[in-house]
């Protein structure tokens, strides 16, 4: 009877053994796989983020909206996709005009036939401040003619995006730097050439001042703030 009971316990606790270590290999099987789950969604969406906004293409797939572009800027443009681009700092939408833009870092030209560029000295997309964009009165930033204040405009990071509000829209001369100063709020300001058809050198310089939309649409890096109103200058 003993023999029997000794060796029916040790058949429990090898049964018992097994039905932990399967736990045990499943547990572990489970974290590494939601890991692996994770890391998988992060690539794909910074791989969506880089096929989206370094192409210069619509979110489905079709060329911007070449409606309002001058033909010379249109094929500058097609003539720049030939060349590398790197990852952009942002996607700039405003659905009022039907834009969705890649922002590169700086405002030469490859970037402006491109994309639209972030100006030097102003902050990136995503931190505090008034961050300053630049872009073609004959491309990508003709659609600005047709803001009108309350018009929202998104900037979309790859960590955050913000929401943002025309204030104002401003005419001033190319001099005028004051338009990309530090506001109260965390703010957004629009530059490009004016007037829009101008033939030559434009000699003015169109501005859109918009603010955060409210604290709750506040990316989380914009936690203090330094606000918009103006406008700002222009690329031919």
């Amino acid at each position: 009877m003993k023999v029997f009971r000794s060796g029916f316990e040790r058949f429990l606790l090898i049964v018992g053994l097994l039905l932990v270590s399967f736990y045990g290999a499943a547990h572990i099987h489970g974290v590494i796989s939601s890991r692996a789950e994770l890391n998988r969604f992060w690539q794909a969406r910074e791989t969506a983020f880089r096929a989206e906004t370094t192409s210069g293409a619509r979110e489905d797939g079709r060329n911007p909206d070449f409606r309002l572009w001058s033909a010379q800027r249109i094929a500058a443009y097609k003539q720049s996709l030939s060349g590398a681009a790197p990852l952009p700092l942002a996607v700039l939408s405003i659905p009022a005009i039907n834009l969705d833009v890649p922002v590169f870092e700086g405002t030469d030209e490859f970037t402006l036939n491109r994309a639209v560029g972030h100006i030097d000295g102003t902050p990136e997309p995503g931190q505090n401040g008034n961050v300053g964009i630049a872009g073609h009165r004959d491309g990508f930033f003709r659609g600005l003619k047709d803001l009108q204040q309350g018009d929202a405009i998104e900037l979309i990071t790859q960590k955050e995006s913000a929401r943002y509000v025309v204030e104002e829209i401003l005419i001033v001369s190319p001099a005028d730097v004051s338009v990309l100063r530090s506001r109260s709020n965390a703010s957004l300001t629009l530059v490009t050439c004016y007037p829009f058809y101008y033939v030559g050198s434009a000699p003015q310089r169109y501005i859109v001042h918009a603010s955060i939309a409210n604290s709750a649409d506040r990316p989380r890096a914009l936690q203090s703030s330094s606000g918009v109103r103006g406008r700002g200058q222009e690329t031919h």
